[in-house]
Formats: structure tokens, sequence, C-alpha cells
């Protein structure tokens, strides 16, 4: 037997596991969109914990960032960085999403927009919003799945093949189960994700230089340059200053995270799993390290793609036997599964409750609500596996862009937890030039000074909200002073 065909088979065995503990989820899943989209609402700290892990352990995590690492070295930290603030968003914000939610049966974030502002455009606005974020953060775990598979079967289940399985196993289980199959395959994938990495990240610098602090030795002697800022290929303090910043503010903002936000027992529970969630930050570590170990062993020989070096270290450097290479897939594909089932899953259920459900769908069922989220599912992933095929050249670059994008919605949604004096007609005028803005510098423009594009999209999101505040401001003050004096012209004519 080869050992393409044993690490075939044990992933396959992997993913038939996972498609099974989804669908077992079903039983427990009411035909309501309520129950389908926020588990009626009572996921207690463990199942939450690793359904908002899931948005970390993704296949960002074992191709993106070591891809990112062997790419530019330190800077790369910037991913370490965001993921220890992220969390203190949440805690802040977290219990209030839930809360609210709770009391006025909210599903998505357009749902809290929509009834704070009293304005069914922009609960739109955020719904096209979100799922035009998501669909990028989605191919890239499709994407992520069909490099895994295609470089550790040594190309026996070709690229779009090996997208294509993860695509229908996470669809279906998602399709039928909703959130119960996502929290239970996301506990199971987890613990075995959690595993593949810390073992990799160690097992890889030993095999190769002898230990991580070997590695590193070694690393500043040849290659010191990948261990100082602004890294080997010029990273500057701007970009990666304003990459922490457009991640840390987008990190809480992604539809996903305000649905699964929705679906938690109590607030207590979200400031626990607040508490715990640095913990999978931690766990990037030994992925990074991965990313180091490439440094030097491809000096010489540069990969054409730097979200390979995982693959080619595993495959082609570190010798490990068939077995462990299949398991070791099955790890990252955990990853990528866990997460794209996540970002799927909110997206049908944001299409159709933000954007059907304020235009067409009206006056639908709640079944008919739930059929069209599931299918809405199966859309929305054809067509992330389809820009998956078009070979997006950066999975960390991809990420940051959908971060900016999603940030756009940051100042509205405080506005709408915090800050009631905000009008609909600021908020809305400052989301969209800030979208504009982000587009144009993303895509069409050099962004100035080196900075995230998704930072000046948020400074003029700002800067327009607060001006529209200003003349409504003034607009209230010139309307109370002319009732003012309507009021004293009147009382003089009486006397």
């Amino acid at each position: 037997m080869s050992n393409s065909v044993i690490v075939t088979g044990i992933t396959l065995a992997y993913m038939a596991i996972m498609l099974w503990i989804g669908l077992r989820a079903r039983s427990q899943n009411g035909s309501s969109l309520e129950s389908y989209a926020a588990g009626g609402r009572h996921v207690g700290v463990i199942v939450l914990f690793f359904i908002l892990g899931a948005e970390i352990f993704s296949a960002f995590a074992f191709l993106g960032a070591p891809g990112w690492v062997y790419k530019n070295g330190a800077p790369a930290f910037y991913i370490l960085a965001y993921l220890t603030l992220v969390p203190i968003m949440l805690w802040l914000v977290g219990p209030r999403v839930r809360e609210l939610g709770s009391k006025r049966g909210y599903l998505t974030h357009g749902d809290m927009l929509s009834d704070h502002y009293s304005s069914k455009p922009l609960g739109i606005f955020a719904g096209v919003v979100g799922v035009a974020a998501s669909v990028p953060y989605l191919t890239i775990q499709i994407a992520g799945a069909g490099l895994l598979f295609e470089a550790a079967t040594d190309g026996l289940v070709p690229f779009w093949l090996g997208a294509l399985i993860a695509l229908v196993v996470t669809t279906v289980y998602v399709f039928c189960s909703g959130l119960n199959g996502i929290g239970w395959t996301n506990l199971v994938q987890g613990v075995m994700m959690i595993a593949i990495a810390w073992f990799l990240g160690v097992a890889i610098p030993n095999n190769i230089y002898g230990g991580v602090g070997e590695m590193f030795s070694q690393i500043q002697q040849q290659a010191p340059e990948y261990l100082t800022m602004p890294g080997a290929n010029g990273m500057g303090w701007g970009f990666f200053t304003t990459a922490i910043l457009i991640s840390c503010f987008g990190g809480w903002t992604w539809p996903h995270m305000f649905t699964k936000l929705y679906t938690a027992d109590s607030g207590k529970s979200l400031r626990r799993v607040s508490a715990m969630y640095p913990l999978y930050a931690t766990l990037l570590v030994p992925l990074m390290f991965i990313g180091f170990a490439g440094i030097l062993v491809f000096a010489d020989t540069p990969l054409d793609r730097a979200d390979t070096v995982l693959l080619k270290l595993v495959m082609d450097v570190a010798e490990f036997s068939p077995w462990i290479i299949g398991l070791m897939l099955s790890g990252a594909l955990a990853a990528a599964m866990s997460t794209g089932a996540n970002l799927a899953h909110t997206a049908g259920v944001v299409l159709v409750r933000d954007v059907f459900g304020a235009t067409f769908m009206r006056n639908s069922s709640d079944q008919a609500a739930v059929k069209v989220t599931r299918w809405s599912v199966v859309g929305i992933s054809v067509l992330a596996y389809v820009v998956a095929l078009l070979n997006p050249s950066s999975l960390v670059l991809l990420l940051l862009g959908a971060f900016g994008l999603i940030a756009q919605l940051v100042p509205m949604t405080l506005g709408a937890l915090f800050f009631p004096s905000i009008k609909r007609n600021s908020a809305m005028a400052g989301a969209a030039v800030g979208s504009v803005v982000f587009l144009v510098f993303q895509f069409a423009i050099d962004s100035p000074l080196g900075w995230h594009p998704g930072v000046w999209g948020l400074l003029s999101n700002i800067v327009i909200l607060s001006l529209f505040q200003l003349v409504a401001s003034k607009s209230t003050e010139d309307d109370a002073a002319e009732l003012a004096d309507t009021s004293i012209q009147k009382s003089g004519a009486q006397s």
C-alpha cells in the first residue's frame, strides 16, 4: 500500500467521523430559525469556547500564519497581538449583545442595527457587508483544504477535489443540523487540531535543527533580519500597527461572532469564555515555529507560495511516516472545516434574515426561512469554492482585506450598544464612506503611509459620522431656538 493511499484513507475516515457527528446532532435541532441559527440560546462555556476558538484555528492558522512568518519573520507577531485584544472587546460587548438578543429576538448583527436605528435599509447594508466579507474568509478555508489534500496525498487528491470533499462534508452537516452540528464537531475538532499543532510545532524544529532554541540561534546567525522589525521584506511599523488595530476592531464585529454571542446561555458564560479565549492565541505559537523553521531550509530555493511552508516541511523535509502525515492532515483539515462551517452557517442566516427577510421574504413563515437559509448555506459555499479555484495568492492578505471591510460596521455597532445619541443618517453615511475609502485604497490606489486600507476607511467613517452628528445637533438647536422664539412671540401677543 502506497503512502499516498494510507494518508488519503486516514483523512477520509476522519472526515466520515466528523460527518457522522454533525448529522447525529440533527436530532437535537428544532425546526425554527432560532434553533437552527442560535441553538435555542443555551450554549454553555465549553462548547462556546470551541465554537469561538474555531475563528482563530482555521486554515489561516495552519497555512497562512506559518507562511507569513516564513515570508516576513517577526512582523507576523501582529497575529498574537490582535488575538490578545479581541477578548477585551468580547468581555465588554458580549454580555450586552447577548442580553439584547435574548430580549428582542435578534439572530444577526443586522437585526440589532435595524431595530436600534429603526431602519430596514441599514439592516440590509449590514447584511450585505457581512456576507461580502464572509465569502473571502470562507474561501480561505476551502482553499486551505485543497492545498492540504493535494500536498499530503502527493497529488493523489488534486486541489479541486480536496477542496470539494471538505466543502461537501461541512455543507451537509451544517445544512442538516445548524448550530448544533457546528458545536459538536467543533468540540471534537478543536481537541484534534490543538494536539496536532503542538506536535508539529515541536517535532519539526527538533527533527531539522535539534530543537526550537537551536533553530533560533541559527536564524540569528544566518538571517537575523527575520527576527527584527521591519522583517525580511520591509513590513513597516505603520502596517504592523494598523493591521493589529483593524484586526482587533474587525475581529469582534464579524457576523459569525455576533451570531455566536446570541447563542450563549448567559452573560457570565461569555465573560468566562473571554477570559479563556487567549489560550487559543498561545496555541498559534507552535505553528509560528514551523514558519521560522522554513526560513533557512528554503533559503536557497524559495517557495513559490509561502502558505505551503508547513506542507513542504512535513512532506519533504521532516520525513514523517504516512500515518503521522495522515493525522497531520486531519488536524489541519479540522481547523479549516470548523471555521468554514461557522462562516457558511452564519452567512446563510445573515443573507436570509437581513437581506431576503427585509425584502421579498417579509411575510414568509419560519419554516420557509429555515429552508431558504439551508439552501443559502449551499449557495454561499459553492461561491467561495469557485473563488478558491481562482487560487488567491496569500491567505493572510485575503483575510486582512476582509477585516478591513467588516471593521466599517464598528462605529454604528458601538452606537447601538452604548451611544444612543448617534443618529441613523450619521451611522449610514459614515459606514458608506468608510467602505468606499477602504475599497479604493485596497484595490485602486496605494494606501497612504503604508497603513492598512481598513484604518483609512475607519477614520473616514468616524469623521463623516461626527460631521453628520454636528449638523444634526446644530439643526436641533436651531429648531429649539425657533420654537422658543415662537412661544415668546405668542406670549407677547396674548399679553
